[in-house]
């Protein structure tokens, strides 16, 4: 599988890291149970997912990239950075 890294171009995976879901928004410290589930449960989605991924052996960038996980296919990647300024 090779990530389209918008500074370096398409890069194995080998030199990036799995960084989670980033489809999930951090509940308030507050909400217990919701920060337990934030923390502790996962999805196994099928299809199509955002995920988040760093650049470690790169520019240390770090990715939102939109892939189907059942196929592996890398769709799209852009910065993370970008995407919340917006």
């Amino acid at each position: 599988m090779r990530i389209p890294c918008p500074y370096c171009g398409s890069r194995d995976t080998s030199e990036f890291s799995y960084s989670g879901d980033a489809t999930l928004t951090r509940p308030t410290p507050d909400n217990a149970d919701a920060m337990f589930d934030y923390v502790y449960l996962r999805d196994n989605p099928v299809g199509v997912h955002r995920e988040y991924w760093y650049h470690t052996a790169g520019c240390h960038a770090w990715l939102k990239v939109t892939r189907n996980v059942s196929t592996h296919e890398v769709i799209d990647a852009v910065l993370a950075h970008d995407e919340a300024a917006s």
